[in-house]
């Protein structure tokens, strides 16, 4: 009698019940997220299951299951359905005979073998067989079987949630892919996060380096951190103020394409630009934070959490549109902008529920372009369409939001650093609405997050110079 493996219920195969050559099977497909899951659960990232570069120059020509994940597909079966419940494990002969690919389709077979009626224990071949029937993994098992009848309701495994900030990386890198690299003034880049994220920056093709601060000091840091500045240009000021003067001085004269933060207060930059008028685009600079979140199916960006403290109606506006332009450079054809505030009703005793209502008027009538707004929506609706749902909320935004619109600076940098801190997200910044955009670093930020950052600088301002006559960067 053969049994194989239900969804709705578990029941157990007592040892009274079990007969010689009785067996039991299960199928699985190998994902490549059943690669990364095993990886992350037991700390193997060998290359050969994770680098399809390194797999691809091996014996195995391509990237390969865990051995061992075979292995745990006969515990399921034997755990969960024959014997089941009650099982205890006693040993497990393993031979690995080929290996399991991508895609690959596998049947997982015990038989019983023997049974010792004194110790009740059993003896299982075990055979996992590819879609091609080849043998990938054979051996024998011996467990105590259980002795009591069990039947239970099918217990679901927890959720394991894959987030590969490294691969997420890439993909944000491809969106500049051929974009020629952009000068760019690295402003007091005077600690090692800033110089070596501008030195990435530069190595990844983005950005050509124009280091400005004092160069001894530079030179000295670089040195002691290891970080090679052969070739690379560097304007000595005496200090902080003077280098984002001299940066919007350049930017003025068309001489860098972008700034970037170094290891000055973000004041003290974005002051040095306000005091170019000819940086200005009538528009009003704000900030925007690109997020990817482990639990959110695409990035999220944010704005504005670093520049606008209390931003008015009018300033809102600005605001909005900023990153609406800037979604739509990402990628996004028609960005879908959800007005947070504390609640998702109107409310005079709640100003920014008042705001909310009008940029959603306005952007009716035109006055915000490229995007479909709704608001207020509090942070659940907003991010959850089942949320919505509940709340009786009918929304094209809700749940499938691309900008979140905050309604304060503080408001917005709590949710930010509670997305990297609490959620796993990985972030980068940029300040919009100038005629050259600003890459926007924290003093905490990782190198992936610098380079990020540079890289929306890069493509701000290669849009910009695809449509002169906008250029509100």
């Amino acid at each position: 009698m053969n049994f194989e493996l239900h969804n709705d219920f578990i029941e157990n195969v007592t040892f009274d019940e079990l007969t010689v050559g009785q067996s039991a099977r299960l199928l699985r497909t190998l994902t490549l997220a059943d690669i990364q899951a095993f990886a992350a659960v037991s700390g193997d990232t060998n290359p050969a299951h994770l680098d399809a570069k390194y797999a691809n120059d091996t014996l195995f020509h391509g990237v390969i299951a865990h051995g061992m994940w075979g292995g745990a597909l006969i515990s399921a079966l034997l755990g969960t359905q024959f014997p089941g419940p009650g099982t205890i494990y006693l040993e497990q002969a393993l031979h690995f005979t080929k290996p399991v690919r991508i895609g690959d389709t596998l049947t997982v077979t015990a038989t019983v073998v023997s049974k010792d009626e004194a110790k009740k224990s059993v003896e299982l071949d075990c055979q996992v067989l590819n879609q091609k029937g080849q043998r990938v993994l054979h051996g024998t098992a011996r467990v105590l079987a259980p002795t009591e009848k069990v039947r239970l309701a099918h217990i679901n495994a927890p959720q394991i949630q894959l987030f590969d900030p490294e691969a997420r990386f890439k993909e944000l890198l491809a969106l500049g892919a051929g974009l020629a690299p952009v000068r760019c003034a690295v402003v007091h880049p005077c600690d090692v996060g800033s110089l070596s994220g501008a030195m990435d920056s530069a190595r990844y093709g983005l950005i050509e380096p124009v280091l400005i601060g004092p160069e001894r000091r530079i030179r000295q840091l670089a040195n002691e951190a290891g970080i090679d500045l052969q070739g690379v240009e560097v304007i000595s000021v005496p200090h902080s103020h003077a280098a984002a003067e001299k940066a919007a001085d350049l930017a003025v004269k068309g001489l860098v394409t972008i700034l970037m933060k170094g290891s000055l207060h973000t004041d003290e930059l974005v002051h040095a630009v306000l005091a170019q008028r000819s940086l200005l685009t009538g528009r009003r600079m704000s900030h925007v934070f690109r997020f990817d979140i482990p639990l959110y199916s695409k990035p999220l960006l944010i704005t504005d959490a670093a520049l606008n403290i209390h931003p008015t109606l009018t300033e809102k506006v600005d605001i909005i549109q900023n990153a609406i332009d800037f979604a739509r450079i990402m990628g996004v054809k028609l960005p879908k902008v959800a007005i947070l505030s504390a609640v998702e009703t109107v409310n005079p005793n709640i100003p920014s529920t008042l705001d909310a209502a009008a940029l959603c008027k306005m952007a009716e009538r035109g006055q915000i372009k490229g995007g479909v707004l709704d608001g207020p929506l509090a942070f659940d609706n907003a991010i959850s369409a089942h949320a919505a749902q509940v709340k009786g909320i009918k929304s094209t935004v809700a749940g499938d939001v691309d900008i979140l619109a905050v309604p304060d600076l503080e408001s917005g940098n709590m949710l930010a650093k509670q997305l990297e801190y609490l959620a796993g997200a990985s972030g980068a910044g940029l300040v919009l609405g100038a005629r050259v955009p600003i890459a926007l670093t924290s003093r905490a930020d990782g190198p992936m997050n610098r380079v990020a950052s540079a890289l929306l600088a890069q493509m701000a301002a290669h849009s910009a110079q695809r449509d002169l006559p906008r250029q509100v960067w």
